[in-house]
């Protein structure tokens, strides 16, 4: 099994400018090693990695690595909608150091499931090192069928996927498909718990970004099958889960971190701050979740 537990699609702290806030990004880091967050995943979508221009997006990842000194393995997000860009960042995620990249479907192109799979194994058979596959439709307008992760988990180095569907029937078939080894992620918040109850092996997360230490508890008391007190947990999360959406991520995480004094308030164009109206409604979720 390649990686278990929470891993927090980390933000990336910004000053008002714009311009990365490395400081900030150095306490964020060190505060989820603390919380006992099981991976950092950096530059990857709540981390604004589209807006990431390629040497800032490996100065990213190269001072993520260094800062957290192998104490839990650093995942970066190098995937894009060129697969020779992709080639690079992955290659120079792997020169930094980072212990596995995860590489989202190319987006806009809308290649067929052919397109996929020869973008996917073309960079694993070039780049030795692990590889997830992240599929999230809902954002890429490409859908990474089940039938096509199942060619794709014989290839070597490619060892698990972020399914980001929020469909348990479809990661229930992604896991039937494919070798047991071959781990499968929430990529979905909300509906995390019920596939850690089925088989997932982890959660790539937003909400950790707010609440690390609850995420990992949760996912530690499924791993437990203490099933009544992960219930209990996300029970306490979901209003988290749900508004951390209600503008496009990561602008409600942001503000929230904001507001409990890790991070300044930068944000890249084209997106915005979180609109004042919905600053009540992301305050009393974060009073729910237990964190101010």
């Amino acid at each position: 099994m390649f990686l278990t537990g929470s891993m927090v699609a980390i933000v990336t702290p910004m000053l008002d400018n714009g311009s990365i806030d490395f400081p900030a990004l150095q306490a964020l880091v060190e505060w989820h090693i603390q919380e006992k967050t099981s991976a950092i995943v950096v530059a990857g979508t709540t981390g604004e990695s589209a807006t990431l221009g390629p040497e800032e997006h490996t100065q990213l990842v190269t001072h993520v690595v260094k800062q957290v000194n192998r104490r839990i393995p650093v995942i970066a997000g190098s995937g894009t909608n060129s697969t020779q860009t992709t080639l690079i960042l992955s290659e120079n995620a792997k020169k930094a150091g980072a212990d596995a990249c995860l590489l989202v479907t190319p987006y806009y192109n809308k290649p067929t499931q052919n397109g996929l799979f020869e973008h996917y194994k073309t960079v694993a058979q070039k780049i030795d090192i692990p590889i997830i596959l992240y599929n999230v439709p809902g954002r890429t307008a490409c859908d990474l069928l089940p039938a096509t992760v199942e060619r794709l988990s014989t290839v070597p180095h490619i060892v698990a996927i972020k399914e980001a569907t929020g469909q348990l029937e479809r990661a229930q078939e992604i896991m039937q498909r494919c070798d047991k080894q071959f781990a499968v992620y929430s990529g979905d918040d909300a509906t995390a718990l019920s596939l850690l109850r089925h088989g997932a092996q982890g959660v790539i997360s937003v909400t950790a970004n707010i609440a690390p230490a609850k995420m990992q508890a949760m996912c530690t008391a499924v791993c437990q099958q203490e099933y009544t007190l992960a219930e209990k947990i996300n029970e306490e999360l979901m209003l988290l889960h749900q508004r951390l959406f209600i503008e496009t991520n990561p602008i409600p995480s942001k503000w929230a971190l904001q507001q409990m004094g890790k991070i300044k308030g930068g944000i890249r164009l084209p997106l915005l701050p979180l609109d004042n109206q919905y600053h009540l409604a992301v305050k009393e979720a974060m009073q729910r979740a237990g964190v101010n």
